[in-house]
């Protein structure tokens, strides 16, 4: 079975699809994620570039890309040194994301079905991207390493 043309996604409340969804205008795809620049290696200094993002991506009705919003909050580094309260990377991460949503007219949470698209910003890869390992199909969305693949029903595996 190859990959298909638009590959569902289930909602999943509590869950980290838990901010997907259909607007006024389409759907919607919200996450809080770390990231690395691709061509990464981990060596001294990692948590320096390990960094967190707020990410909204919009789809038409038919799943096709419109647009993304993706703001880094900071990094692991400041993340570990402040880890709680208001002002950690996290919680600036999250309150961003969360005015984000707000801003979406006529904003519903549930299953979206939607078509591959890639993106890089600060040489992160953002997106869901398809490809076959040893003659299985599979789709990844970035940098979040959501895995999807057979029977293409919207579940995910990490």
């Amino acid at each position: 079975m190859a990959v298909p043309e638009v590959i569902p996604i289930a909602y999943e409340p509590r869950g980290r699809t838990e901010a997907i969804g259909l607007y006024a205008d389409g759907q919607f795809m919200g996450s809080v994620t770390y990231g690395f620049p691709k061509g990464f290696r981990l060596d001294h200094g990692w948590e320096e570039h390990k960094r967190l993002y707020s990410v909204l991506h919009t789809f038409d009705a038919e799943g096709r890309y419109r647009d993304s919003e993706i703001w880094c909050a900071g990094t692991w580094a400041e993340q570990q040194r402040a880890p709680h309260g208001p002002d950690s990377v996290l919680a600036r991460a999250r309150a961003h994301l969360a005015t984000r949503l707000r801003s979406l007219p006529r904003r519903t949470y549930t299953d979206i079905a939607i078509r591959p698209f890639q993106l890089t910003v600060d040489g992160v890869l953002f997106g869901l991207v398809t490809g076959e390992d040893e003659g299985e199909p599979w789709a990844e969305l970035y940098p979040d390493h959501l895995g999807f693949g057979a029977p293409w029903d919207g579940s995910y595996d990490t």
